[in-house]
């Protein structure tokens, strides 16, 4: 019979377990996955199985990460995925765990934009390092992703973004994501995007200060292909501050969204 060992296909025996194909592919594997789930007990194996063997502590190639990454997805998802581009604008609070939760689930192409420096009040909430202060934003974060996922290609701009440039900066992407802090800069970056690309699905976020409920951070479809994130509410104030376990709730519900758009779903 035939199974799938790191993504390459393979004959096997009939009778083949998993240890036997770990002793004779991968001997000094200590991770196995099998159809997207460890295994640490051996189990007979069947037609088509999907087997990753991987020895923890070794660097994989950039093939066999690819692979881990499948199998831990559904392989049909992860190839969907791998072949998208997101946009994402402002790369802080929002924007940088939304790019880090992206990069982690494979998509192959991230467009961010910010102008802003690491500073140290960012680091309660934003996917940053005290080594990382005054860097840029976006090169900084595009250093971490790079840690996460050498996979992903991470286009960055050092810009203020306006009318003018959106359309430019993000014409190729698939879903735009506005991560922005300014209510301002939120409302202009979501009118010019929809405005250029009625098409294109944008995830956008309003509600998401303080350390109140993190039940109330719901997604909702508003008009056209716009989703919005957040309590619709509860905006940063004296005595209302940004902190990461909530604002990290809104990242990666926006993240999920992003993930259901591009599968084909409706996000909710």
């Amino acid at each position: 019979m035939q199974i799938w060992i790191n993504e390459q296909r393979h004959d096997v025996p009939p009778d083949a377990s998993l240890f036997g194909v770990r002793d004779q592919f991968r001997p000094q594997a200590d991770v196995m996955i099998v159809n997207g789930f460890p295994e640490t007990a051996d189990l007979p194996l069947t037609e088509n199985d999907r087997v990753v063997l991987i020895r923890r502590g070794e660097t994989p190639s950039a093939e066999e990460f690819d692979a881990l990454l499948t199998a831990r997805h559904t392989p049909g998802v992860h190839e969907r995925l791998k072949h998208a581009c997101v946009g994402i604008a402002g790369a802080g609070g929002l924007g940088s765990p939304i790019a880090a939760a992206l990069a982690r689930s494979g998509i192959g192409k991230l467009v961010v934009a910010d102008y802003d420096v690491v500073e140290p009040s960012n680091l309660n909430r934003q996917m940053y390092f005290i080594d990382q202060i005054g860097l840029p934003k976006v090169k900084a974060l595009a250093a971490t992703l790079a840690r996460i996922n050498p996979g992903v290609t991470v286009v960055t701009h050092i810009v203020r973004l306006t009318r003018d440039n959106i359309a430019t900066l993000f014409a190729e992407v698939d879903v735009m994501v506005e991560a922005l802090d300014d209510a301002r800069a939120k409302a202009m970056l979501t009118e010019t995007f929809m405005s250029h690309f009625p098409g294109k699905p944008l995830v956008a976020a309003s509600g998401v200060a303080g350390a109140g409920s993190a039940n109330t951070i719901v997604t909702r479809r508003t008009i056209g292909n716009l989703y919005l994130v957040g309590d619709g509410e509860t905006a940063a104030a004296p005595g209302t501050g940004l902190m990461a376990p909530r604002v990290g709730v809104a990242a990666h519900h926006q993240a999920n969204a992003v993930v259901q758009l591009l599968l084909g779903d409706v996000p909710v």
